[in-house]
């Protein structure tokens, strides 16, 4: 059957069950490579459509008014599935909406062979951005007339299907075989067409012989880039005059070029550093173009004097921009060649041996087989093997954790060099490089370690260094809850139920071990539940996902000694359980996976030992979470370092002759002694240089502050709440929408949410954080392609988000974002600066705010021709002496500082 009904519905909902119903279909039908055959009918819902899906759609109440009924076109619509696969973007939705009219009408299902194309989308291509219908036909460069209609939808989705197809005939006979064996547990019936693929794809002998195959894998060779090492002469001054020039080869490399005088000064500022071998902060302001200028100045002194320059970036997406955007430009300008490379943590390769032997574990989970197949056909086109290329099911990146090449160090034996061929060339490329991208959490491990990263041979670029504190802070914490310790006993006793062991005495042993071990922690949980819940007086916080917060100070009382005594009791379980496992030996993955399990127990017991530790204690705060409204085991637990600045000092600044800081927000008042006492740096001498934006904010941005909000008092935050509201709908009509909307906690935007929800009423769409399905990347995606949207955001949401031009014209911040005093580490932190005879308020509280508040203005202009306004709901930045210092360490831009009434009259005239 080589014949395919490509099907796409417009609809009033997306719940069939809950009385949503087709306004549109559309069938294309897909044979021998050409469409040959189309059906395009709107369909009276008799039902309202709401302003919300006319919108996102254009089909309005009045077009459908005089369409037939779906029974009027039953069996016109059932005519075209005779003999057919059947095929759309989301089977399940789509099918399901179909087959619901179909009975309504008197007709049979639809019950012919599908193919989801999102399902074979994620197979195929799984290296695609997004699997989203408009996202993904973007990528694959197909034309996409008229998105949210039925027949351009089943168009674009009957050619993602052509192609999806054609991409069959480049895979290896080998990875045609692997997917035919987990084609049966995925949704899409692909059996016979991967059969028929497979007869093909054996005469294919030059396509199979041009990849690697180890482990019954067939993977890419993986390819190094050639470099002609060209050299030059040229002085670093010689060489900014030709980058800096008035016909600067950036030009005719970068699309949308924008000279930026600062880039110059910043390079020139990080080269002296380094020179001078010296310690160095740099603030560049917003649109300052300091990544290209850091680059510049790390290529030419790790090339010309032969020292590596290490550049750590604060998140794995930030490394891959850097290396695959930013370096692949600039690259093309320099006149010399520099050997650069990314270095990620193990836990992000694939290790070909642990996937070999997990490809024939007996798992029906979907998104284990779905992985699986990803993976498959993903090592036909990787050329580093790092998870972070593809986009996973969520319980697939479990299944890719315990066969990355972190689990292959106690697996898998070192002469299989083969298995672990990613990790070991991105090291061997780390090593070679003149200039290295790795990340925070790599640079922190470094310091643990004391590995080569650290010693005086190699200068560091440390970008986005306000988040080096944190990152050192987390890598010194503890976490541990009842739920992950919970699936991790019970997966191990699925794991024991399914083997097969001779000594059946001792697979009964085994799962005594584990019945034990899931009582044990089921016991010390609810203990810990029941006497939080009992000294509600120690309760000091409720954080933004509702649990209370406990701070423990381990008094000597019954309580705690009974505590460490269940603590240590399942401490020894564990160990007894961890003992027996290893003395089984199994085969194949079922070895690994016993590895792997020992190694989580490991974790759970090291973790309860040292977070019960006396000594840990002396230096961390600790304190527990519990959910009064769920489960009584519903508990967290805890531990923070109070202070990572002296480790900072001793484990990098001490070791290193020139380490380069820089970031949008560092100084606080225009000076950066806050920061320099975060990192363990205070009164020590290091060069401090800010570069200005190239942006005239005082012709772009208007800072309005309405004096007549109702005060936001800590028990009664609604008055506040609803003025907030009502000021954002009607800032939302006076400019068209286009507004980011900014909270300091969760529980101010669910609330805001759902009164904004029922204001706008369907006339925009509000994008929410915690709220919508989706990423942070994906919510951004969503806000910039829909017009008349408002995203509502937290915490990410004041740092690194990029969205230029007319996509965000206004910012709200609804509070200054002070954090919380009553967070048990920030509490802490406060009484040990009052110990030292300091104010924590100034000392602390209000720097961290200052700097969160220049991230959140930053987010509104990201391009020369960029324009808009920063809505301050909380007036103290006004009223109070302290609302100077947040003035301070922004642009000078005109502040209107009036009723709420005059400044929307500002907005809608300035915009």
């Amino acid at each position: 059957m080589n014949k395919f009904a490509v099907v796409d519905l417009e609809t009033t909902g997306n719940l069939v069950n809950k009385g949503d119903r087709i306004i549109e279909i559309a069938i294309v039908i897909y044979q021998d490579g050409q469409i040959v055959q189309q059906y395009n009918q709107l369909i009276n819902p008799e039902q309202h459509i709401s302003r919300f899906i006319s919108y996102l759609t254009g089909i309005t109440n009045e077009m459908v008014a005089d369409q037939p009924t779906f029974a009027e076109v039953a069996h016109e619509v059932y005519a075209y599935f005779d003999q057919v696969y059947f095929v759309a973007h989301n089977v399940p939705f789509d099918l399901g909406f179909l087959n619901y009219e179909l009975k309504q009408a008197g007709l049979s299902p639809i019950t012919q062979p599908v193919i989801d194309t999102v399902e074979l989308s994620r197979i195929l291509l799984p290296q695609a951005p997004s699997f989203k219908l408009a996202q993904l036909s973007e990528w694959l460069d197909l034309k996409h007339d008229d998105p949210h209609r039925a027949l351009s939808d089943a168009y674009v989705t009957a050619k993602i299907l052509d192609h999806l197809l054609n991409k069959l005939n480049k895979l290896p006979l080998t990875t045609i075989r692997q997917l035919i064996f987990l084609e049966p547990n995925l949704k899409s019936d692909l059996n016979t067409i991967l059969v028929n693929q497979c007869d093909k794809t054996e005469m294919k002998y030059e396509l199979n012989k041009s990849f690697n195959y180890a482990y019954n894998l067939a993977y890419k060779p993986i390819e190094q880039e050639q470099l002609t090492h060209i050299e030059t002469r040229d002085s670093f001054g010689e060489l900014l005059d030709l980058l800096f020039s008035e016909e600067t080869p950036f030009k005719n490399i970068f699309s949308k070029f924008e000279d930026r005088p600062g880039q110059r000064e910043m390079a020139e500022y990080i080269y002296h550093a380094f020179q001078s071998d010296q310690h160095a902060i740099i603030e560049a302001g917003t649109g300052a173009g300091k990544t290209l200028a850091y680059l510049i100045a790390a290529c030419y002194h790790a090339v010309h004097h032969h020292e590596k320059v290490i550049i750590s970036t604060y998140l794995n997406q930030l490394q891959k921009q850097l290396y695959n955007q930013e370096w692949n430009q600039l690259k093309h300008a320099l006149p010399f060649d520099c050997q650069v490379a990314v270095l990620k943590g193990q836990q992000h390769y694939l290790n070909l041996a642990l996937f070999s032997q997990a490809l024939y574990d007996p798992s029906h989970n979907y998104d284990e087989v779905l992985t699986k197949a990803i993976l498959m056909v993903w090592l036909t086109e990787t050329n580093t093997g790092d998870i972070d290329e593809v986009q996973l099911p969520s319980g697939g990146y479990r299944l890719f954790k315990r066969i990355s090449a972190y689990n292959a160090l106690s697996s898998i034996s070192k002469q299989e060099d083969q298995a672990d061929i990613y990790y070991q060339t991105a090291k061997q490329q780390a090593e070679q490089a003149e200039l290295l991208i790795i990340n925070h959490s790599l640079l922190t491990d470094s310091m643990f370690r004391e590995d080569d990263f650290i010693n005086k041979n190699v200068k560091i670029i440390i970008d986005e260094a306000h988040h080096l504190e944190h990152v050192v802070a987390d890598r010194f914490g503890l976490q541990l809850d009842y739920l992950s310790s919970h699936k991790k006993l019970k997966a191990i006793r699925q794991f024991l139920d399914q083997l097969q062991l001779e000594n059946h005495d001792y697979k009964s042993k085994l799962n005594q071990l584990v019945t034990l071990s899931i009582e044990e922690n089921e016991l010390f949980y609810q203990y810990l539940y029941h006497l939080v819940n009992k000294d509600r007086k120690k309760v000091t916080n409720k954080n933004d996902q509702g649990r209370y917060q406990y701070m423990i100070d381990y008094e000597d009382h019954s309580d705690w000694i009974v505590v460490i005594e269940m603590a240590e009791r399942l401490q020894f379980t564990i160990h007894d359980l961890i003992q027996s496992l290893n003395q089984v030996t199994l085969e194949n993955y079922q070895q690994t996976k016993k590895v792997h399990f020992i190694q989580e127990l490991t974790n759970i017991k090291i973790t309860l030992r040292d977070y019960f530790n006396r000594d840990a204690i002396n230096k961390s705060v600790n304190w527990i979470e519990i959910e009064r409204a769920g489960s009584q085991n519903a508990v967290y637990l805890y531990q923070h370092p109070i202070d990572t600045a002296q480790f900072l000092r001793q484990s990098l600044f001490d070791k290193m002759n020139s380490i380069v800081l820089t970031g949008a927000s560092l100084s606080v008042s225009g000076h950066f002694e806050f920061f320099k006492r975060q990192i363990g740096m205070e009164n020590k001498e290091m060069i401090e240089r800010k570069v200005s934006s190239p942006y005239l904010y005082q012709d772009k941005v208007k800072l309005l502050i309405p004096n007549d909000f109702p005060i936001a008092e800590y028990n009664d935050l609604d008055p506040f709440i609803e003025a907030t509201c009502e000021a954002i709908f009607t800032l939302a009509n006076a400019i068209n929408g286009r507004m980011l909307i900014l909270f300091n906690s969760y529980e101010l935007l669910r609330k805001a949410y759902y009164l904004l929800r029922d204001l706008f009423d369907d006339d925009y769409i509000l994008i929410a954080q915690g709220i919508s399905s989706g990423s942070h990347e994906r919510l951004k995606k969503n806000f910039q392609s829909l017009n008349r949207s408002i995203l509502l955001g937290t915490n990410a949401f004041w740092e690194g988000l990029d969205i230029p031009g007319s996509d965000l014209s206004c910012i709200v911040m609804v509070r200054l974002p002070f954090d919380s005093p009553n967070h048990p580490v920030i509490k802490q932190k406060h009484e040990l600066l009052l110990q030292e005879g300091q104010n924590p308020f100034l000392s602390l509280s209000l720097p961290n705010a200052v700097l969160r508040f220049k991230q959140g203005f930053g987010r509104l202009i990201r391009s020369q021709s960029d324009r808009g306004i920063i809505f301050v709901c909380d007036d103290r930045l006004m009223t109070k002496d302290y609302g100077q210092a947040f003035i301070n360490s922004i642009p000078n831009v005109p502040i209107f500082h009036r009723r709420t009434n005059e400044l929307l009259e500002i907005a809608s005239n300035w915009l």
